[in-house]
This record gives structure tokens, sequence and C-alpha cells, in this order.
């Protein structure tokens, strides 16, 4: 295994999770502190407050990956007797670092929509409110035949090829590579001086651009010469469709009081604000985590029984519900999911480059309310 820095680290949440993803304005990324020194263990919290900074120490955790931005606007000052300050000040003190990712890991495969609905048991699935589109680039290499087999393998687990249900998408075409290897070069195949002619194989296969440089390491790894001929060319092609939100159908109807229920006990919660008449049945369920007030116009106009989404308000409510749609109000804090499913994904990705690094998602619950 590999020592690592925080560099590397967010470089590889970020092929998760990319920057441009999040919505305008929305203050992620480094918040406190500096990536450039070697991590070994990483806390991924919702939010950032005192005890968290605190459980990060109890660790000896480096790096706090949340989902709440520690800083929503510029400081005019850092008081260290007010709570905030000293949030600031423990994690200079410690050297450790904050790094944000809001509405980006909201947005993106695998994030905090894709968390709630799969926790949901919700099936086929789509984008409830579509926000951008992945680039698609197209990769050809040239490769041995004799190689060409283990280098397309190669790509395929590094993740490109995959369009729609479909992976490991590929073409090959054969012909013939010619190079003259020159002074200080050392071939897999022919000799220095001498005009080589091998017969070769056109791979060609696509690949969304945040997996760019995972599928040129793993292309690189798996051939054969020195120097790989390849060509890169970004696509005109639409990509998968990302945004906020998921809408998708349960696996068997039941009543709005039985889908209550149901979404306590799947997201972990006491209590659920309720806005529809208990007995109207529920098949197809949209959901957005955390603040979803202004999108539930979208999910009722996308034929949902059901909008599932945290702080909603008493007037938005009485909207809802003239339009005839259902609300199931879980609260912000569902957006836990997150902890445990960032901590299992980076995991993997960290697994998979050697990287000797852990994961630890929060054990404390930053819930600022109580049911009583």
């Amino acid at each position: 295994m590999k020592t690592v820095n925080g560099h590397k680290i967010i470089e590889t949440f970020e092929q998760f999770s990319p920057k441009h993803y999040a919505m305008e304005g929305d203050p992620i990324g480094l918040h406190v502190g500096q990536l450039n020194k070697p991590v070994t263990k990483v806390l991924i919290a919702l939010d950032v407050l005192e005890e968290v900074v605190d459980e990060a120490i109890e660790h000896g955790a480096e790096l706090i990956i949340a989902h709440h931005p520690l800083i929503y606007r510029p400081l005019k000052r850092i008081d260290t007797n007010t709570a905030g300050g000293r949030i600031i000040e423990k994690l200079i003190k410690h050297d450790i670092a904050v790094y944000a990712a809001h509405t980006n890991l909201d947005v993106a495969r695998g994030g905090v929509n894709d968390l709630l609905a799969e926790a949901l048991q919700l099936q086929d699935t789509e984008v409830l409110i579509p926000t951008t589109e992945t680039t698609l680039k197209k990769l050809v290499v040239y490769v041995p035949k004799t190689d060409a087999q283990k280098v397309r393998e190669a790509l395929g687990k590094a993740g490109a090829g995959a369009i729609g249900n479909y992976s490991n998408c590929s073409f090959s075409g054969e012909g013939t590579g010619r190079f003259l290897p020159g002074d200080g070069s050392e071939p897999v195949i022919g000799s220095q001086g001498k005009l080589e002619e091998v017969a070769e194989m056109r791979v060609e296969t696509i690949f969304p651009e945040n997996i760019e440089k995972k599928v040129l390491s793993a292309m690189i790894k798996a051939h054969p010469y020195e120097e790989v001929a390849h060509d890169i060319y970004k696509l005109e092609n639409k990509g998968e469709s990302l945004g906020l939100g998921k809408i998708g159908v349960l696996p068997e109807e039941m009543t709005l009081e039985q889908f209550s229920e149901h979404v306590k006990r799947t997201l972990d919660v006491e209590k659920v604000r309720v806005v529809g008449d208990l007995q109207s049945p529920i098949k197809k369920v949209a959901v957005l985590g955390g603040d979803g007030n202004k999108y539930f116009t979208t999910a009722k106009f996308k034929g949902a029984d059901v909008y599932v989404t945290g702080d909603m308000y008493y007037h938005t409510a009485h909207d809802a519900m003239m339009l005839g749609l259902n609300i199931v109000d879980p609260g912000h804090n569902v957006e836990k999911v997150m902890k445990k499913g960032v901590a299992r994904i980076l995991e993997k990705m960290c697994l998979e480059k050697s990287y000797d690094v852990e994961f630890i998602p929060s054990r404390l619950n930053t819930d600022p309310f109580q049911f009583i």
C-alpha cells in the first residue's frame, strides 16, 4: 500500500463528485487547512460541528470530508470566543483540513439522492431535475494483437465503454503499426535503428471525462509498449443526465400511511411530517435530499404520487396539497446516508489505487431537532 496525501484523496473524490456538478455560488472545496501533507484517516461527516472536530481528533483523522460547508459566506473575522471561531481554531491547532462537497455530491452518481433512492428501494429511477450532462470522450489506442484483449479488459475495469445498461463496449480493427526505435529506447518488439512493422489492433472506446486519468492509467499499465500511441477525442454525443433528486417506483403499491412508515424505517428517522390523505395509493416516488421546496411542482409534473424532501414550508405544503401532491418530510438530516455511502465509495476507489488510507463515517447525530 502507498502513502497518500490529501491532494490525491480529493483528486480521487472529484472523479466521483466533480466540482463542476455544483450549483452556481455553492461554497464547495477546501475550507480550512492544506492538502499537501500525508493523510492516513479521513472522517466523513454531514456537518462540521465542534463535536465532529473532536471526533476527528479522537480518531487521528487529518482530513474531514463534509457534505454541508463549514463556511457558507466570506468571514470578516475569526473570533475564537464564538462557536464558529473555536471550530476553526481547533482545526488549525490540530492540523485537520476540511473539504466540503455540497450540491456536487447531491448531483453525483452514487451521491446523496442516489443513496436515498436506494434506501427507499425505488426502481427504474431517473433524475428529477436535470442540471448537467457528463461530457463523453473517445479513446483510440493502437496495441499488438497479442495484447489487445488485456488492454480491452483493463479499460472496461476502469469504467470505459459504459453505454446505458451495457459495459465493456469497444470496437477493434486490424492494421499494421510501424515505428523506428531511436537511441535510448527499450522496445518490447524490434531493435534500435531498425524500422519495425507489427500486426496491431486499433481499439476504440468511450468514457466520461471525469474518469479520464483513471482510464489512461489503466491503459498504459496494461499496454506492452513504453510509448503508447493513442488519441483522445471530445464527443458531441449526449452523456448521462445528472441533476438534483430522483424519481422512481416502489416494488409494490402501498398507502401513504404505509409509505410514511416505510420512510421512517428505511431512512432511520423517528417521525415524519405528512401532507395528504393517508389512504391514498403510492407507487411513484420523487425524493430530494435537503430542502426541496422549490421543486414540488416538478415532482407533480413528472407523475409522482408523493414527494419526499426536507424542510417543507407551511405555505408550500398548502400549495402541494392544492395540487394533489402528497408530501413526506423526514427532515434535512436524512442526508446522513452520505456518511457510510461516501466512505464505501472512496474506500473502493482508493483500494484500487493501493492508497493506504482509512475512511471513517462519523458516528455523531448532528440533527439539531428533537421530537417529543
